[in-house]
Formats: structure tokens, C-alpha cells, sequence
């Protein structure tokens, strides 16, 4: 058991260093020529007033020279439609749409149809975006292979633990795509900082047979489209001027809640190397959570589990911190050793929690409506 634990943990750095060499391997494109296709934004919404007036500002800071923006409510019953209305009432750019139909990919699917740009950006209501993000996502596209680019989001960290906690969440899930993306297998993005061509959307037929789960309109798509155009079709950016942020789950059961619905669509996948790779993360955290036996060997045990976990909590630190310095987010080194210990028993339970498939969102649990106290 000692010996297991302590090969383990070796392994599990060399795995982490291997990967975190990925993140810096390809260089994004740098702005130096003009190239300002038509580009329409497209930001859904759910009962967003409390991020009504952010949102705002962060469109009317947006410099690219020929944009639309198109912001699709879907079914807010908290009054940030009218507000949007009646804020961007006399604003010619930006259009305030109602989706016909309920569900955030229904309401890309309609903005989508209504859209007048050549490239569809997308974001959410509760992001704020750089003022040259624009600009920089859409310069790949000078490459006609390119169909879709996806861009790095993470949580602003506010103070407390859980914060720290989503960042460095978010950090490793950014390590992950940035990997998957440079083997030419790309396994995620997320819908908040992503652009496509609408052509290959609509060529891909969207969200055709996927449109039942409640996330995953970002995977989804990346997955068609990889698949209809090939390897080279999908590209990832990682430089700061791209970045978006987004406000972190203000509790525990908001976050499990938010992540078990972004994983409870394991069930439309049937890619093997994406079955493989989930299989893969929950088994690490089932030895790393059984290292914990280690402390019930007396003596020679205790001192195994200090380095196995020492050796861990290195290993993230370099790993996760290559990351986020790259966006001026380093984490204090208290944040990253109580992260560490925490993880795998987060991981666990969301990975549970996935299986039954259970969760509530902007007031919808699984397709049916819920009082919107319990929204998570």
C-alpha cells in the first residue's frame, strides 16, 4: 500500500507537468491587420436583473466596428427583459429578442436564424468581456479552415475560499481543454467565450439531437463540428485579451448544483475517448480520497500520507499556477493546499450527483418549473 500510494503520487506529477507543457505550446494569432468580418453577439438571458446593468455597460464598451448584438431572453419572469428593452430602446446595434421557445439552446437557435453576421459570437448575461475581445476571437478566422474559436473563462475571486476554490476549479478544467485541444481532440469549451461561423453551424444542424439536456450547447456543437470539418476546423485561445470572467457561485450547493448539471449530459456522449477521460478524473479522486487509509498504518503511514500529499499539492501548484499567472490570477499558497484536500471529495460527489441527474436551474429542474427560491 505504501509503495502504491507513492508511486501514485509520482505519476500523478509527471502527468500533471506533461500536461501543463501544453499550455504555452501554441501562440495565438497576434492583432497586426485589419479583419473586422460582420459579427453578431449573442447573449441569452434567464431572470439576469441583477446583471442587467453590468451587461450593459459591458456592451457599450465593446469598440469592434461592425457588430450586432442580439440579447434573447428566455422566458425571464424577474423583469430584466423590460429592462434591457428599455435600455437599448434607441440603440440600433442591439436588439432584444424573446425566444419563441423554452431553453438557452433553443434561444441560440433562434438568435442564430436572426443573426446578420458571417461569425456568431457568444457569452453570457453574468460575464464581462475585455474591450478588444471582439477583435481577437474572430482574427483566426482569416484562416478559412477555421469554423469554430473558443476562448478561456473563469470566476473573478472576490475574497473568500470558495472563490479561490472556482478559480482554481476553472484553472484545471482550462489546463484540460488547452491539452485536448493541442492533440486535436478537443473535449470542452465553454459557450460563454465561443465563435463559430454560422454557415457550420447551420450545416451541423445545430443543436439536432442534443436539444433535451439542459447544458452542453457549447460541447455539443464543438463535437459536430470538429467531426463535419476535422482536426484542424477547432482552435483555442488563450491570451489575456480574450479572457472572460464571470461571478462565482456564492454557495456549496449552487456550485455542485451548477456542475452536476454541466456534467449530467454524460449520457448523449458517444465518444469513447470522452467516456474514458471522466472515467479516467473520478477514479483519481477515489485513490486520492483512499489515500486517507494510509494514516491508520501507525508511524510509516502518517509520514506516506504527508509526502503523497505533499508531492499532490506541488504538483497542482505548478501545474494550476502556470495557468492562472498567465492571467494575472495567482492563488495564495493556503488557497491551493486547502483546494487540494477538497477537490477530490467535490469531484466525487458532483460525479454522483451527475448519475442521478438531478438539478435546478434559473428556476427549472430537469425540463419542469421550480419556485425560483430554489434556483441555483
Amino acid at each position: 500500500m505504501l509503495s502504491f500510494y507513492l508511486i501514485w503520487s509520482l505519476s500523478y506529477f509527471t502527468l500533471l507537468w506533461w500536461v501543463s507543457r501544453f499550455w504555452l505550446k501554441m501562440e495565438d494569432l497576434p492583432l497586426f491587420q485589419a479583419f473586422s468580418p460582420r459579427v453578431t453577439l449573442l447573449i441569452p438571458f434567464r431572470n439576469e436583473k441583477e446583471n442587467a446593468l453590468s451587461l450593459c455597460r459591458n456592451i457599450n464598451q465593446l469598440g469592434y466596428p461592425s457588430i450586432e448584438v442580439l440579447l434573447l431572453d428566455d422566458h425571464s419572469v424577474d423583469g430584466s427583459l423590460q429592462l434591457l428593452e428599455q435600455y437599448f430602446k434607441e440603440n440600433q446595434n442591439v436588439k432584444v429578442l424573446q425566444s419563441p421557445n423554452d431553453g438557452k439552446k433553443s434561444a441560440l437557435e433562434f438568435g442564430v436564424k436572426m443573426a446578420s453576421g458571417e461569425i456568431v459570437l457568444c457569452s453570457d448575461a453574468d460575464c464581462h468581456f475585455p474591450k478588444d475581445w471582439v477583435e481577437h476571437m474572430v482574427l483566426p478566422f482569416q484562416d478559412p479552415k477555421i469554423q469554430l474559436v473558443a476562448g478561456a473563462v473563469i470566476v473573478e475571486v472576490k475574497g473568500r475560499f470558495l472563490d479561490a476554490f472556482q478559480a482554481l476549479d476553472w484553472a484545471s478544467i482550462l489546463l484540460m481543454t488547452k491539452y485536448s485541444f493541442a492533440k486535436k481532440e478537443p473535449l470542452m469549451c465553454s459557450g460563454a467565450n465561443l465563435a463559430y461561423r454560422k454557415t457550420a453551424f447551420e450545416k451541423v444542424r445545430g443543436y439536432e439531437g442534443n436539444r433535451d439536456f439542459a447544458s452542453g450547447d457549447d460541447e455539443f456543437l464543438l463535437k459536430k463540428i470538429h467531426k463535419m470539418y476535422g482536426t484542424d476546423a477547432c482552435t483555442y485561445l488563450t491570451s489575456p485579451d480574450i479572457l472572460v470572467t464571470t461571478n462565482p457561485e456564492s454557495t456549496w450547493s449552487s456550485l455542485i448544483n451548477q456542475r452536476i448539471r454541466w456534467a449530467s449530459k454524460w449520457k448523449a456522449h458517444f465518444s469513447l475517448s470522452h467516456a474514458m477521460t471522466a472515467a479516467l478524473l473520478f477514479m483519481i479522486q477515489m485513490i486520492w480520497v483512499g489515500s486517507f487509509y494510509l494514516i491508520s498504518l501507525g508511524g510509516k503511514g502518517i509520514l506516506a500520507f504527508g509526502l503523497v500529499w505533499l508531492i499532490k499539492v506541488f504538483a497542482e501548484k505548478i501545474s494550476l499556477s502556470k495557468v492562472l499567472k498567465n492571467f494575472n490570477r495567482l492563488q495564495r499558497n493556503l488557497s491551493i493546499i486547502q483546494t487540494s484536500f477538497v477537490h477530490p471529495f467535490y469531484v466525487l460527489r458532483v460525479g454522483i450527483g451527475a448519475l442521478n441527474g438531478k438539478f435546478t436551474w434559473k428556476g427549472r429542474g430537469n425540463g419542469r418549473s421550480v419556485n425560483l427560491e430554489s434556483e441555483n
